[in-house]
C-alpha cells in the first residue's frame, strides 16, 4: 500500500472533478505552487496510483448501445482466466473488463454498434470459452449516475458536492462528424491531450479542435474529464451491490439517502439482475457490511435482498470504442 498525504488526496480529488483543468488552478485550490502539483502528479504516476486521464463519453447520444456480461468460471486455471481476459481486452468494442469475487468472476461491458457484430462475438466467445463458464448473464445498460471521489478526502469532503453527478444514458441522439469521432477516440484514454497535439494528429487546427470539443460538451456527448486511479494501491476495496426491492416506489428515496455516502461512486440502472446497483470504494472491509446494514435498517420494507461483487481489478476502463 502506498502512503499519500492530504495534499496528494486533494490533487487526486480535483483531477477527478476535471482532469483537463490547468494545474495552476488545482494548485490554487490545494494551496500549492504549480511546480509542486506537477511533481506530485508525476510521483503519483510513477507509483501507479494515477493510471491515466480519461474522458467520460455518453455513447448513447452517438447511437450506441451498452451491454453488460457477467461470467462465473468453472474448470479454469490462472492461465486460462488470463487468456479469457486478454481475449476481451483485444476486442475494440469491449470498454470495461474487471475481475471479481462473489456472484461472478468476470465483468465485461461492450458497446454494441450493430447486432451482427454483437452476435458474431457472442458465438465466438461461446465456441472458445463457453466450457469455462458455469454461469453467465447479460443486461442492457439504461443509465449511470457517476459521483465525485469524496472517498479520497477522508472527512475533508464537501457534502454539498454530492448533489452533483454525471448522468450518462439519457437524452436524444445527436449527429456528429467523422472528425468529432476521431477527437473522442484520441481523448478517451488521454483527457489531458493538448488541442495542438490533437490538431497535429488529425491534420486540423487548434482552434477547430477547441471549437469541436466545446460543442461536444454542449451536446452532452462529453460529460467530463476524470482520473483513472488504481485505488487498490491506496488500500481501497471495490464493492458492487445488486439490490432487489420489495417496494420499487422507494427507489428514488433510497438514492436520495445513499448519495450522501462519500464512498459511493456509481449508481447504475440495468435491465435484469437487480432493481438498483451501487458501487462503493471502501478503505476498510468492515465499512461495507455496516453500510448495507444501515441501508436495510433505514428502508426495512423496501429492500428484499442484495448480492454483491468484490471487484479485484479493472483490466480495461474506457467510454469509447477503440475503432
Amino acid at each position: 500500500m502506498v502512503k499519500i498525504d492530504l495534499k496528494d488526496r486533494r490533487i487526486l480529488y480535483h483531477l477527478d472533478l476535471d482532469s483537463r483543468q490547468p494545474l495552476s488552478r488545482i494548485g490554487h485550490d490545494v494551496g500549492l505552487p504549480k511546480n509542486s502539483v506537477v511533481c506530485r502528479i508525476n510521483r503519483l504516476k510513477e507509483e501507479g496510483i494515477i493510471k491515466n486521464f480519461y474522458t467520460v463519453i455518453d455513447v448513447y447520444k452517438l447511437g450506441y448501445i451498452l451491454m453488460r456480461f457477467h461470467y462465473k468460471y468453472q474448470y479454469t486455471t490462472p492461465e486460462i482466466e488470463k487468456e479469457i481476459i486478454d481475449y476481451f481486452i483485444k476486442d475494440k468494442y469491449s470498454v470495461l473488463i474487471a475481475s471479481a469475487h462473489g456472484m461472478f468472476n468476470l465483468k465485461v461491458i461492450r458497446i454494441i454498434k450493430d447486432m451482427d457484430g454483437f452476435y458474431t462475438l457472442w458465438q465466438d466467445t461461446q465456441n472458445k470459452y463457453g466450457h469455462y463458464f458455469q454461469d453467465r448473464s447479460s443486461a442492457l445498460f439504461i443509465n449511470e449516475m457517476y459521483y465525485d471521489s469524496s472517498f479520497i478526502l477522508l472527512n475533508d469532503y464537501n457534502k454539498n458536492q454530492r448533489e452533483k453527478f454525471i448522468l450518462r444514458g439519457k437524452g436524444k441522439r445527436v449527429e456528429i462528424e467523422d472528425l468529432d469521432f476521431k477527437i473522442l477516440r484520441l481523448i478517451s484514454a488521454n483527457a489531458r491531450m493538448p488541442p495542438a497535439e490533437i490538431a497535429d494528429k488529425l491534420n486540423s487546427s487548434s482552434a477547430t479542435i477547441r471549437h469541436r470539443m466545446k460543442k461536444l460538451q454542449e451536446l452532452g456527448v462529453i460529460q467530463g474529464f476524470r482520473v483513472d486511479m488504481d485505488i487498490s494501491k491506496l488500500g481501497y476495496h471495490i464493492f458492487r451491490v445488486h439490490i432487489s426491492l420489495k417496494n420499487y416506489a422507494k427507489r428514488k428515496e433510497i438514492i436520495d439517502y445513499i448519495k450522501f455516502n462519500p464512498n459511493l461512486v456509481f449508481i447504475d440502472t440495468y435491465t435484469g439482475e437487480a432493481d438498483l446497483e451501487l458501487e462503493f470504494y471502501f478503505e476498510n472491509m468492515d465499512q461495507f457490511p455496516k453500510t448495507m446494514q444501515d441501508l436495510t435498517i433505514k428502508f426495512p420494507t423496501a429492500i428484499r435482498h442484495y448480492k454483491y461483487l468484490n471487484i479485484v481489478k479493472y483490466h480495461k476502463f474506457l467510454y469509447m470504442p477503440e475503432g
